[in-house]
């Protein structure tokens, strides 16, 4: 789960890190009132949407008067803002963010995340920032320094001194550079979170250091006990498919292909798409109904993948070991008679009472094909989908 900039520098805030002024508005006449409570005469105008690129996409914008705030505010409000890392058809713009000015003596970069080949909360820090860190990692990595925190010893204080001399800072700098390190672990592991990003991290006119942006990404399995969290959650950001999978405990991401893919365990999915892409075909989504499916939740994922307007076809791939395939069949069936489904559906069940589940769905008398192995039906379903 994504986190708003302005939802963000609020949880930032929780935890003593000094963050810049600013006011989160939903309409032209707040971003106005925000200004004048923030006094100054230069603003900057964020839209909050959950994707990097903004200001390269027009989002970010440094106004010098009321009126150009306003003339920004009512531009990008009820927009859909397109970046690099957004759909193509964008994000929805229903916040902004009116932040104070901040003058800017350097920037820096400063994360934490999960190191997954250690099991450890990595640090990892660089001098240069405002840019992508991935292009920094690419063309000098050199300029990138890490440290691993030990579960059982915590973050401690020769790791914060140990970036805060590589990134250049005096010994004031890099005591503050302590203080805010600490409050990010202390919201990385009290949030269960799985990326904080600040970038960039800023060295401002008085030599104090402090966030200008940042992005806060949350575990969504940790999300059942941080009800607090989850009510920050902004729906309107999120695929509706996927919004709605999560609604029934599936896992669902669409892709850009004309076959549906419904598949329990998530190996098997990427091997099953990837042979629908080996014999000629493209997928349409990634669906994992999980070890546990039941009738009700095939049938709800098989109303969301022909819910996607791109699907010519829909291939069902279910292994049943904990699962039972006649329960499958019935979902399938039930699916197919509520939706009323006008493309071809191809069926490959094997495992737990796979020879009853084949034989319910050949009874039914609807138009679904079944097949003996995982080749022959990626075959079928991407003759069938071709042919639509």
């Amino acid at each position: 789960m994504h986190l708003h900039e302005y939802q963000a520098k609020q949880l930032l805030s929780k935890y003593g890190i000094r963050v810049p002024r600013g006011i989160p508005v939903s309409t032209v006449v707040g971003a106005r009132q925000a200004a004048l409570e923030l006094g100054g005469d230069r603003w900057v105008v964020k839209a909050q949407v959950h994707a990097g690129g903004r200001g390269k996409a027009g989002g970010v914008v440094l106004v010098r008067s009321l009126d150009e705030l306003e003339a920004a505010a009512r531009r990008l409000l009820g927009s859909q803002l397109i970046t690099k890392q957004s759909a193509p058809e964008g994000l929805l713009v229903t916040t902004l963010l009116v932040e104070a000015i901040t003058d800017i003596a350097r920037e820096l970069y400063l994360s934490v995340l999960v190191d997954r080949a250690t099991q450890r909360v990595l640090f990892m820090a660089s001098a240069a920032g405002g840019m992508e860190i991935e292009e920094v990692a690419a063309r000098e990595p050199e300029k990138i320094l890490t440290t691993r925190v030990h579960p059982a010893a915590g973050l401690q204080a020769w790791q914060c001194r140990l970036l805060g001399y590589g990134l250049g800072l005096d010994g004031g700098q890099i005591k503050e550079l302590q203080r805010l390190m600490s409050g990010l672990y202390r919201l990385f592991m009290e949030s269960d979170a799985s990326l904080v990003e600040i970038n960039p991290l800023i060295v401002d006119a008085a030599g104090g250091i402090m966030p200008l942006d940042a992005k806060v990404n949350l575990d969504d399995n940790a999300l059942y006990r941080r009800p607090e969290l989850v009510a920050l959650r902004d729906i309107s950001q999120e695929d509706p498919r996927e919004a709605a999978a999560k609604e029934h405990d599936l896992n669902y991401i669409s892709l850009d292909g004309s076959i549906g893919c419904m598949v329990n365990g998530a190996g098997l999915a990427m091997a099953t798409m990837d042979l629908v892409k080996l014999r000629g075909g493209l997928p349409a989504n990634f669906l994992d109904v999980g070890g546990n499916a039941t009738a009700e939740r095939v049938a709800e994922a098989f109303k969301l993948i022909l819910s996607d307007g791109k699907v010519r076809a829909v291939l069902v791939n279910i292994f049943g070991g904990i699962v039972r395939c006649d329960l499958i069949a019935e979902g399938i069936l039930k699916a197919v008679r509520e939706v009323h489904v006008s493309v071809p559906v191809v069926v490959r069940l094997e495992g737990t009472n796979a020879p009853r589940g084949l034989e319910i769905l050949a009874e039914s008398g609807l138009a679904i094909t079944t097949a003996a192995d995982l080749t022959e039906a990626a075959d079928r379903a991407v003759a069938a989908a071709a042919a639509a």
